[in-house]
């Protein structure tokens, strides 16, 4: 709170008010729909929602595509657009996934080339890139030979 006062001292209480409720709700898109997944498999959730995005689109076909989860759908409701996760599980209830990590971040980028691209749990998770040919799966990123920013790993 010391650093709002500091910055936003000068302007009138009303401008003060507007500009921090402003700064409320600005946290990086993907790792927030990371984090909706990941409460949601915790609580055992069907569905979840998170606010769309190209990227989160992205990430959403490969998750589907490598079968982490079990489908997705774009709902738009007036001007705001959602995914809908359908979640997947286990046939003893537990989670397809038991872990999913942003890895590159607003604040510090991450790139690989499909060299240095990590194996995930021995090859048992995978990451996912953001490359010129879009976003794809480490699997196929060492298959088409491209690197890119390492978005997130999925286990």
């Amino acid at each position: 709170m010391t650093y709002a006062v500091y910055v936003l001292g000068s302007l009138p209480i009303a401008a003060r008010s507007r500009e921090l409720k402003n700064q409320v709700g600005k946290m990086d898109n993907i790792a927030n729909s990371l984090t909706i997944i990941r409460n949601g498999l915790m609580a055992k959730k069907e569905t979840v929602k998170t606010p769309y995005s190209k990227v989160i689109f992205g990430i959403a076909e490969v998750l589907k595509k490598d079968g982490w989860i079990k489908d997705f759908e774009l709902k738009e409701k007036g001007v705001r657009s959602f995914l809908i996760f359908t979640l997947k599980y286990e046939d003893n209830e537990a989670p397809a996934i038991s872990g999913i990590a942003r890895v590159s971040k607003p604040g510090k980028r991450i790139y690989a080339s499909y060299n240095d691209i990590p194996v995930v749990r021995s090859g048992y998770g995978t990451a996912i890139l953001s490359t010129p040919q879009g976003i794809i799966s480490a699997q196929q990123a060492k298959k088409e030979k491209v690197g890119g920013e390492l978005l997130c790993i999925v286990y």
